[in-house]
């Protein structure tokens, strides 16, 4: 079986039982371990994380060390960046095993062709995210980031991901329609040009499975912060599931 999940947000400070998020997490890695081949993590699994040269930040052991227990056991995990978790520069790959990607992937799994992406700076209407978004890719700014000194930087991160999550809440929640859904609207114009037969996103935190023209679909994967959905793929079928419903 093949996995997909994205925006558990591990570590924000909206969650009020952070242990009780994380270990939900890591029930469900346990879970689909016995029968997983790969899992694509697409976006923002973390709510913050800058890594330092030689600091990463705090927490997240539990998680972390499941998903290097996975990958040692041969099953691969891809880690795709989000708009919080951008910052990651080797130690996921070296320490845990994640193979990263920091831009949209094309790959063949079993007989369907997929394009998956987190989703972030899709949108041509959204300038002010665009240049933000710009900024925290930009090499020159996560350089001098670094001069801040660790405990600063991930006070920051969090309270902005607060500050950000609260402004924007329910635009967040909200499905827009097939007409003005930004992801939707980019999957229409380009599945054809892609040559695939699903394009998979995170970042909306709206749990949606849409059959487009000739059977093509995209995928809105929701989040792991309350609805706890996924995907899953047995190389012929793809359907939306949610944690705790089956168990």
């Amino acid at each position: 079986m093949i996995y997909f999940l994205s925006d558990a947000h591990l570590g924000s400070l909206l969650v009020k039982d952070k242990r009780a998020h994380e270990k939900k997490l890591v029930d469900w890695l346990d879970h689909v371990k016995a029968d997983a081949t790969v899992i694509y993590l697409l976006g923002d699994i973390f709510d913050f994380w800058f890594e330092y040269k030689t600091v990463v930040p705090k927490g997240f052991v539990r998680v972390l060390g499941k998903l290097a227990e996975l990958t040692d056991a041969g099953i691969e995990i891809h880690f795709f960046i989000g708009n919080h978790d951008i910052w990651t520069f080797g130690y996921l790959e070296k320490e845990v095993g994640l193979i990263v990607h920091k831009k949209p992937y094309t790959v063949k799994l079993g007989n369907k062709n997929f394009y998956l992406a987190h989703g972030d700076g899709i949108s041509a209407n959204d300038h002010g995210f665009k240049f933000i978004r710009k900024i925290f890719h930009s090499d020159t700014a996560q350089k001098l980031f670094r001069l801040v000194p660790a405990q600063l930087g991930q006070n920051f991160g969090y309270n902005w991901s607060k500050n950000n999550r609260l402004k924007h809440q329910e635009y967040d929640s909200k499905y827009l329609g097939e007409d003005k859904e930004p992801l939707v609207l980019f999957a229409k114009k380009h599945i054809q040009e892609y040559g695939v037969d699903f394009m998979i996103f995170g970042h909306r935190h709206i749990a949606l499975d849409l059959q487009l023209k000739e059977n093509k679909r995209v995928v809105i994967l929701g989040d792991f912060v309350k609805q706890f959905s996924y995907g899953v793929f047995d190389g012929g079928n793809f359907s939306l599931e949610y944690f705790g419903s089956e168990q």
